[in-house]
């Protein structure tokens, strides 16, 4: 039983889809520390003027508050703001009104919190490239599990029935490795290929959101949703 775990993200890049394609269960890791600077609420995408963020403004937030106590600031109307810049992002992209739908179910949306609109975001792109089906989708809340950083992953996968945890590579400086071992869990780091697609303005880069792909390929993108993974031990032999 392959289990990934992650903090909720904003339209992330293609290789949290990756992780989301080779796990059987997903979990939503939403009740951990909200960080200033991460891609829980923005994402990188493609102009003609470069690389932009896509960002939703939050209310002020206080130290230790989770991501899914965040609020969004309503001040500003940011979804038309988001849909008017990736029209003109991907005007000539050929599968354009794929991706503004998809986008706009997510708008449409009423969300209490910023994890709370990521997961829909994560949860919107799986169903149009259909990595929704034949895994579980977990709220870590729903498990009970208290506790922090490398026992508290160990203890969710185990309580989930996972034998191999699937992870991204910043786990490497912080995760307990001989931990997991030492349940019967096989830990292991995904290997990105970064396939390359077409993409509009200039080099391609594997970085930007994965609305990116969609603009661009369609259903066919889900070819493009391919990497596999390397044990621990290999990943960190060759780092």
């Amino acid at each position: 039983m392959k289990v990934v775990i992650s903090q909720p993200m904003f339209f992330p890049w293609v290789g949290m889809f990756e992780q989301i394609r080779l796990a059987d269960v997903y979990v939503h890791y939403g009740d951990v520390q909200f960080s200033k600077g991460s891609f829980t609420n923005r994402v990188q995408i493609k102009t003609a003027q470069g690389i932009k963020w896509l960002t939703v403004p939050l209310q002020q937030v206080s130290l230790g508050q989770s991501i899914d106590e965040v609020r969004l600031d309503t001040r500003t109307d940011w979804r038309r703001q988001h849909m008017d810049q990736l029209k003109q992002a991907y005007a000539a992209a050929p599968y354009r009104k794929d991706m503004l739908a998809l986008v706009d179910s997510v708008y449409q949306e009423s969300h209490a919190s910023i994890g709370h609109l990521s997961r829909h975001s994560m949860e919107a792109c799986c169903r149009y490239y259909g990595l929704d089906a034949g895994r579980r989708f977990v709220e870590v809340e729903q498990l009970g599990i208290a506790g922090a950083s490398s026992q508290r992953v160990r203890d969710i996968v185990l309580a989930v029935g996972g034998t191999r945890y699937i992870t991204g590579h910043g786990a490497r400086n912080y995760l307990g490795h001989q931990l997991f071992e030492d349940a019967g869990i096989h830990v292991e780091y995904m290997d990105y290929e970064k396939r390359s697609y077409p993409q509009l303005h200039g080099e391609f880069t594997p970085y930007v959101s994965l609305l990116d792909l969609i603009a661009n390929m369609g259903p066919q993108g889900i070819e493009c949703i391919c990497s596999g993974t390397s044990y621990w031990k290999d990943f960190l032999k060759n780092e």
